[in-house]
């Protein structure tokens, strides 16, 4: 399997990051690092140079637009403020283990109360279409972070591919929304990516199943890749440890379970879709 989106070079991993990355390895699990700075960036091609089957990406997350301090599930986090610095990162870029530009995109869920949200939400959108303009200039993917904003992140995404840039397309990550906005971004040839929220178990207003898992049955296997966000979200039966790359069977268990087929066939179709995505083998 791939976990197509994980962090095993952030600080959650400090003491024991080889040690991790090695059990996945050796569990059959290769994965794709993610940056979302510019030192998570730098850091990623490092550790990706290191491994066979460990891959990264470079780009600026929309949380790193401004500076704000939240709670995670693992770790109270402070951000700091950043512009994409195209020149750096082309630099970056150059290492044959970059297989993307991201995490990048619209996070309309976690603005600061302090913040002046429409200059912010202006920023975010300057600073992906700079994203979005490497991306195109490399013949890169991209990897989308989304949140509260898919209408206006395909927009500006269906901007780009009417200019006939951004030939590579992309994927995005960690996808949360309904089936008319994974129907959207698979319209205009963008894959979905599940985690381990897809595992936990629904609310009792929900019925047998949560409205996540429903989107993921009723989408086509031919446009998901599996991924565990770790060292967060991690999947039931884990829940309360930190997560790491090999839980990503878990995910293609749930998949599996939800659209009644073998964790064989979720994990050649997934797989073979991350390989053709991002041009590895």
């Amino acid at each position: 399997m791939i976990d197509t989106h994980c962090h095993v070079h952030f600080r959650a991993y400090k003491e024991d990051m080889d040690e991790v990355i090695k059990r996945s390895l050796q569990k059959g699990v290769r994965m794709i690092t993610v940056g979302t700075q510019s030192t998570t960036s730098k850091n990623g091609v490092e550790i990706a140079e290191k491994y066979d089957g460990v891959y990264t990406t470079i780009g600026l997350h929309p949380n790193h637009t401004c500076e704000q301090h939240f709670e995670d599930e693992l770790e109270e986090i402070k951000t700091r403020c950043e512009e994409f610095d195209i020149d750096y990162y082309r630099d970056l870029a150059k290492h044959p283990k970059v297989v993307a530009i991201g995490e990048c995109g619209l996070d309309y869920y976690r603005i600061p109360a302090e913040v002046d949200r429409d200059a912010l939400i202006a920023k975010q959108k300057r600073e992906v279409r700079k994203q979005f303009d490497l991306a195109d200039e490399l013949n890169l993917p991209v990897v989308i972070h989304c949140r509260d904003a898919h209408a206006d992140q395909v927009a500006i995404l269906k901007e780009y591919l009417d200019a006939g840039r951004m030939k590579r397309r992309g994927v995005v990550h960690c996808f949360t929304g309904t089936l008319e906005e994974a129907k959207a971004y698979h319209a205009i040839g963008f894959l979905t990516s599940f985690t381990g929220i897809i595992t936990f178990p629904p609310r009792k207003s929900d019925g047998p199943i949560s409205p996540l898992q429903q989107v993921v049955r009723d989408c086509p296997l031919e446009m998901m890749m599996i991924e565990t966000d770790a060292p967060y979200l991690t999947p039931v039966p884990h829940r309360g440890e930190r997560n790491e790359p090999w839980m990503v069977e878990f995910v293609a268990a749930k998949i599996a379970e939800l659209k009644g087929i073998t964790v064989g066939e979720v994990d050649r179709v997934t797989t073979a879709n991350a390989e053709k995505l991002f041009g590895i083998k």
